[in-house]
């Protein structure tokens, strides 16, 4: 029996601990795993084969573009990983003994050659050398103060992608990947009660229109503005219902009976938000507007297990503000009440699990 910090662990005890400490110490493997099978379109090669049958290594081999002699021992290996993580089947056929691989739900995330939602762009982005170097710098931040990603690179996210026209393709398209899967989880799991009275919404943060673009599918009715820096907006495509502004949201917002702000508010410090908070308060009418806010709402104790399908991705989330963001984090009910407050919306209300978010309701009356 071992004594730690006053309390008394058993062998199995600290085997455990030990066991946990090198899932999460290699946990960085499971995400080059992924990126290679996306790199290498291996969700999408699987995926054409599979409404005839699952295939074989060498079939999967063969499909990869650009690769004449590709290394199939590497290949099974990466393969194998992703087989026990779920994101893949394996099977022994039977007529010959070969091993044939399959597609599941989470491979069809995975696909880039489709018209299907798909998360393959923000993990590619997520997983870009110059998106992960930040994470290297926590322990400087907690030394030094400051923030990751000016230390990894000397400048912020934003201004990285200003100056930098690869690293914002990678960034908008990651961007806009996920907001097509939140837009249709909103527009189904929030739509009507939220928009069908609303008469014109601005997206403020809306990158390059998806999400705006999915409202006003929904709701016809609806004049759709889309409001980003101006070389955000420069490279969005047209959207039936939509327009695209230019501008600053620390200066002004353009005026709308809605507001709809997702993902925004988290990539700031408090004193940021304060000063966003009152500048749709002022674009908004007085007694009839309302800000729909799309953000993670922290809960301060776990969740029941199975509870939440998401589990606790929100305080995953809140480690990416640290490495990508200059002082944003998740924030609770408790932090997200005093922000509406000092922003000028004393009233409020949670619309818990819209998939991997949840909607906050403010109103200014």
């Amino acid at each position: 029996m071992e004594k730690v910090m006053g309390e008394s662990y058993d062998e199995k005890c600290m085997l455990h601990g030990q066991a946990l400490v090198w899932k999460y110490m290699l946990h960085f493997i499971d995400s080059m795993a992924l990126k290679a099978a996306v790199d290498l379109r291996i969700p999408d090669i699987i995926h054409s084969h599979a409404a005839a049958h699952p295939i074989t290594l060498s079939q999967i081999a063969a499909a990869i573009d650009d690769s004449p002699s590709p290394d199939t021992t590497t290949l099974s290996r990466i393969l194998r990983l992703l087989v026990r993580r779920k994101i893949f089947t394996s099977a022994v056929r039977p007529s010959d003994g070969a091993t044939v691989y399959g597609q599941t739900p989470a491979s069809r995330w995975l696909l880039r050659d489709t018209a299907e939602l798909s998360m393959a762009p923000m993990l590619l982005f997520q997983t870009h050398p110059l998106s992960m170097a930040p994470f290297h710098c926590f322990s400087r931040c907690v030394r030094e103060g400051g923030f990751a990603f000016p230390k990894a690179h000397g400048k912020g996210i934003f201004e990285m992608a200003a100056g930098d026209a690869e690293f914002n393709k990678m960034f908008n398209d990651g961007m806009r990947s996920m907001t097509e899967i939140i837009s249709k989880a909103i527009v189904s799991g929030y739509g009507g009660d939220g928009f069908g009275s609303v008469g014109s919404v601005v997206d403020v943060g809306g990158g390059t229109g998806a999400a705006v673009a999915e409202i006003v599918k929904a709701f016809p009715h609806i004049k759709g503005i889309n409001f980003d820096l101006p070389h955000v907006v420069a490279t969005a495509p047209d959207y039936q219902g939509v327009s695209h502004v230019g501008g600053d949201m620390f200066v002004s917002i353009p005026p709308a009976q809605a507001i709809f702000i997702k993902w925004v508010l988290h990539d700031w410090g408090d004193e940021e938000c304060v000063k966003i908070l009152k500048n749709c308060r002022e674009a908004l009418p007085e007694k009839s507007g309302k800000l729909i806010i799309v953000d993670a709402v922290l809960k301060p104790e776990p969740e029941p297990e199975g509870d939440l399908i998401f589990g606790d991705i929100s305080y995953v989330t809140d480690l990416l503000m640290v490495a990508h963001s200059t002082g944003g984090k998740e924030r609770t009910e408790e932090e997200w009440k005093r922000l509406l407050m000092e922003g000028g919306f004393p009233n409020y209300n949670i619309i818990h699990n819209i998939a991997v978010a949840s909607i906050i309701e403010a109103y200014s009356q």
